[in-house]
């Protein structure tokens, strides 16, 4: 029974065939034109199904770099509003400056910046970064750039000041070059009142840095010296390894 079924259907197709290789030119066009419009939309459905992924790539791409830039353009307006806020709240002179080049060689405690003789600068000149905070000195001038020697260098020691009931002096002195971060405050007294966190600033002494500006705050300190004086490291509130723009403290 089986085998007729088969049988019958496959003589259907035969005489179909024939049927249709026996037409007129014009009557295969017709019925083709027929049995292609029945097919189309699913043909379609599976065209616009492989076409949908490639559509969507190419949408979602530019959304996500519009995205993006919407959100570096944001943050630079947020930087653009800390800075001109922080400059009117500010009692000193300042001129602000974009870092143009680092010196590798000196484990990043050197940079250049755009500014120099022609905007009024000279040797010496605190520099603090884009929200404040102390980061070195003008150690030389070009007409129109100039080097900073950051803090934490043998070259750039600052005298600074914890502010604790007892008001402990210290000075900044070298750091360690792998860890920028870090600074150390020395010549503390043995018998200093430290605690971590407690924020350390310019005590205003050695006629270079103006007292008050922030420097960071007390990580860790020990006794030294058979515990004659104290030394204490200071994690740094600028982060030197990532300076773009700085402000040129004028006296």
């Amino acid at each position: 029974m089986f085998k007729q079924k088969n049988y019958v259907a496959l003589g259907a197709v035969f005489l179909v065939a024939v049927v249709l290789l026996s037409l007129p030119t014009r009557a295969t066009a017709r019925l083709k034109l027929a049995i292609g419009s029945w097919f189309l939309p699913l043909f379609g459905l599976a065209s616009a199904g492989q076409q949908l992924p490639a559509d969507l790539a190419d949408n979602l791409l530019p959304r996500r770099e519009l995205l993006k830039e919407v959100n570096d353009l944001r943050r630079e307006n947020d930087q653009l509003r800390a800075l001109f806020y922080w400059q009117r709240q500010s009692p000193w002179r300042l001129k602000l400056a974009n870092v143009v080049m680092r010196d590798p060689a000196n484990w990043w405690r050197t940079v250049r910046i755009d500014c120099g003789s022609m905007q009024g600068l000279t040797n010496n000149l605190p520099v603090l970064s884009a929200d404040g905070c102390l980061i070195g000195r003008i150690s030389s001038v070009g007409p129109f750039d100039s080097q900073v020697v950051l803090i934490g260098d043998h070259s750039c020691r600052v005298s600074a000041l914890v502010e604790n009931g007892a008001r402990d002096m210290g000075v900044i002195t070298a750091s360690d070059p792998l860890d920028t971060s870090l600074v150390e405050l020395a010549y503390l007294a043995s018998n200093v009142n430290l605690k971590p966190n407690q924020t350390v600033v310019t005590s205003g002494l050695g006629g270079i840095f103006p007292r008050g500006i922030p420097i960071g705050r007390i990580a860790d300190f020990r006794p030294v010296e058979y515990g004659l004086y104290t030394e204490a490291r200071i994690k740094l509130d600028a982060n030197l390894g990532s300076l773009e723009q700085v402000w040129v403290l004028f006296k």
